[in-house]
């Protein structure tokens, strides 16, 4: 069984997760858009007069993506722990300052916010608001965060999945030639980004084989990134560079780009089974269903728990700023299932990736990517 992933009895008792293999993995199940603007939602019979809210990144509490499994960490939460709660989507990267402050004057006790690039505005607000705690996905500053005791950092160490991912890919491609690409030069996605190509580079030195990776490289990290003042929103230039990545020989490409990365599954799609994707953050099986015989994995992150279990957490007073990581030890993200390849996926490649997994674990097999969270 899963164990909650912030550490305190009362949280422990309040959620309860299956392992994949048992049940779907964390992150698995979409909700529905929350309406953006909205500053508050009604609450549950008999909820408490606690309340907590949330700040979307730009691409919205329907993006398939990291956003989406985040806001179900809140809808869980005000489900199973009877909050009342409150929600504001951002449009752009001048909307994060204004939306954060507008989630603390709707009285707000928790403000979760989403993404990598709301740091800055997230870390002023807490600051600014002490009496009011904040976590934020994907993001941590360690000189700056230890100092605000109402800020928690959660974070993924997806380059520990992602390798895991890079494996799968190079023992599943038919051109020997696998593509990936990023929404933007960030470290959120160039550790996903890190650890498929070292996962790749793995598989050859272990199998005598020469796969190759278009779209990323980590010595000099540098590659493939989706174009526009909106890059995670675009995705028809996610689907302009998977079909670049394809017209090079790749058959199975990794997008590390929210929404935009739906161009790529519009690309595999298209190809009638020639092309084939991985995709990130949750299960895309579930989040993007129609693309699901185009998908032979994901990489999932556990945003959807470390939210709601942060919100316990302040619900019944153990909040702390302590960093939370997620890491395949603690099943704070791997790999989902693989659903309709799952005959397709040799038995011998399956034991190899549980090896790995384990061996990742164990430190046998070391990850070398900058964007790792600091552990």
């Amino acid at each position: 069984m899963k164990k909650s992933l912030i550490a305190g009895p009362a949280i422990a008792a309040a959620v309860i997760l299956t392992m994949a293999g048992c049940a779907e993995p964390p992150g698995a199940t979409p909700t529905s858009a929350a309406p953006g603007g909205d500053p508050s939602s009604s609450a549950p019979a008999g909820a408490s007069d606690f309340k907590a809210c949330m700040v979307s990144d730009a691409g919205g509490f329907d993006d398939k993506s990291f956003n989406q499994t985040s806001y179900k960490g809140l809808t869980d939460a005000k489900t199973e722990l009877g909050i009342e709660t409150g929600q504001v989507e951002s449009t752009n990267t001048a909307d994060f300052a204004k939306n954060i402050q507008s989630m603390v004057d709707a009285d707000c006790n928790m403000v979760v916010t989403v993404g990598f690039l709301l740091g800055d505005a997230t870390l002023a607000a807490a600051k600014q608001n002490p009496d009011v705690e904040f976590a934020i996905v994907d993001f941590n500053d360690p000189a700056k965060f230890a100092e605000v005791p109402n800020l928690k950092p959660l974070e993924f160490n997806t380059a520990e999945s992602s390798f895991m991912a890079g494996y799968l890919a190079a023992g599943m491609t038919q051109t020997k030639k696998v593509g990936t690409f990023g929404g933007a030069n960030i470290p959120t996605v160039t550790i996903f980004m890190d650890g498929y190509a070292q996962g790749v580079q793995y598989y050859n030195e272990q199998k005598g084989a020469s796969v190759q990776v278009i779209g990323w490289d980590a010595a000099k990290q540098d590659g493939q990134f989706v174009p526009g003042d909106k890059p995670f929103e675009n995705v028809a230039g996610g689907k302009q560079i998977a079909e670049n990545l394809s017209s090079q020989g790749a058959d199975i490409i990794f997008p590390v780009a929210g929404p935009s990365g739906e161009g790529a599954l519009q690309v595999a799609k298209a190809s009638g089974g020639k092309v084939n994707a991985i995709w990130v953050d949750t299960d895309g099986c579930i989040s993007a269903e129609a693309y699901c015989p185009n998908l032979i994995s994901s990489v999932y992150k556990a945003m959807d728990v470390a939210v709601k279990d942060s919100i316990a957490a302040a619900v019944d007073g153990s909040f702390s700023n302590e960093p939370y990581v997620g890491t395949l030890a603690n099943d704070g993200t791997g790999l989902s299932p693989f659903h309709e390849f799952d005959g397709k996926v040799p038995a011998e490649l399956k034991t190899e990736l549980d090896k790995i997994k384990a061996d990742i674990q164990a430190g046998t097999i070391k990850i070398e990517s900058k964007a790792q969270p600091k552990q």
